[in-house]
């Protein structure tokens, strides 16, 4: 029996600087740091949460 993971690729398009403190912290929580990194994360309903917290920040791939 072989489990496949869904992923979602997210990519970070704007600069958190100005932002809620907490919203810099999810940013970082979800793995990005420059303009442009791409990350490539587990699709759960914790990450989903974060992506829509900073959605303007945020591009999904």
């Amino acid at each position: 029996m072989t489990t496949t993971t869904q992923t979602v690729k997210v990519k970070l398009v704007r600069s958190p600087i100005g932002c809620k403190q907490s919203h810099r912290a999810t940013v970082r929580g979800l793995g990005l740091r420059k303009l442009g990194s791409v990350r490539e994360l587990q699709d759960t309903p914790a990450v989903r949460g974060m992506i829509n917290k900073v959605s303007y920040l945020v591009q999904v791939l």
